[in-house]
């Protein structure tokens, strides 16, 4: 049996003991982006966009996110879908305090984003008043396309993030 020459390398010096070197922040990431599980929350036409990216057509379950919750204490990720009334606001800021850390949030959607075409009293000019947005998904109503664009987004995000950050 003949051998084949590959050079100094890491295979050549550990063998086939099977050892896998990685950094530890890109570990934690890749488990974070691939296991989300975002929160049940959606609040007028969006909602139902979201709901469709769920769908066997869309299927978000491909990228982990196949389990959505209906408890902020067990989500990740808040996905707000569609305006936001000045008398829903606190309650949308109290699912996002009670969510555990790392929390990431997508402004899903014009009225998410910037109040749409409701540019009044009754609407927050967008969600960012009240809670940190990572990732905007524009349209009105964005399609199912856009928002796993918007969560494909989020991931890169999450992979790039270093340990100076979590402190």
């Amino acid at each position: 049996m003949e051998e084949r020459s590959v050079g100094m390398g890491i295979e050549q010096k550990l063998g086939n003991m099977g050892v896998v070197t990685y950094r530890l922040e890109d570990l934690v990431n890749w488990g974070r982006t691939n296991a989300m599980w975002p929160i049940l929350f959606g609040l007028a036409c969006c909602a139902i966009e979201m709901m469709s990216s769920q769908a066997a057509h869309y299927d978000a379950s491909r990228f982990g996110m196949e389990l959505n919750r209906p408890s902020p204490r067990q989500s990740d990720l808040m996905i707000v879908a569609g305006r936001v009334s000045r008398k829903m606001a606190p309650v949308v800021r109290r699912l996002y305090d009670q969510m555990p850390y790392p929390k990431w949030v997508i402004a899903m959607g014009d009225c998410a984003s910037c109040g749409g075409v409701f540019n009044n009293y009754a609407i927050v000019q967008g969600v960012d008043e009240i809670i940190p947005v990572d990732v905007y998904v524009a349209g009105c109503p964005p399609r199912p396309e856009a928002l796993l664009d918007g969560i494909m987004t989020l991931h890169e995000k999450i992979r790039n993030e270093k340990l100076a950050d979590w402190a």
